[in-house]
């Protein structure tokens, strides 16, 4: 399965049963593709591909975490390096690295991180951010 596939068919849904689905909660949000960067711009001019985030979440208006997705193909680990940088570039604390089979949690406050059994619910990501 590619990118695009495990996307719709494994992590999609996996979000939405952690309860990132806007329908249910109209406080919920999932931007996918969510733009960081523009790319440097080159010497020769033009610009570098842009950084895109292929998940950023959100709840109560407010950015929480980025996933960054990989192929159910790839190692969950392929992703990590990737979700780490762009929550850095966004002045995030949380970001996931998945693959459809193994979700990869990152809290870039406390330096902890390991697999996980699932995404954190809006909820428990608001709670991990704002209340300590």
């Amino acid at each position: 399965m590619n990118e695009a596939e495990t996307r719709a068919e494994l992590i999609d849904p996996k979000l939405k049963e952690n309860g990132w689905d806007g329908k249910a909660n109209p406080e919920v949000k999932i931007h996918r593709e969510y733009p960081i960067t523009d790319g440097k711009i080159k010497t020769s001019g033009g610009r570098e591909k842009a950084l895109k985030a292929d998940y950023v979440l959100s709840y109560k208006n407010r950015k929480l975490a980025v996933v960054e997705a990989k192929s159910n193909e790839q190692e969950v680990g392929e992703g990590v390096a990737q979700a780490k940088n762009y929550a850095e570039k966004l002045m995030l604390d949380h970001s996931y690295a998945a693959n459809g089979k193994e979700i990869y949690y990152i809290n870039l406050d406390d330096a902890k991180e390991g697999l996980v059994s699932d995404f954190h619910t809006p909820y428990g990501l608001w709670d991990k951010t704002f209340i300590t």
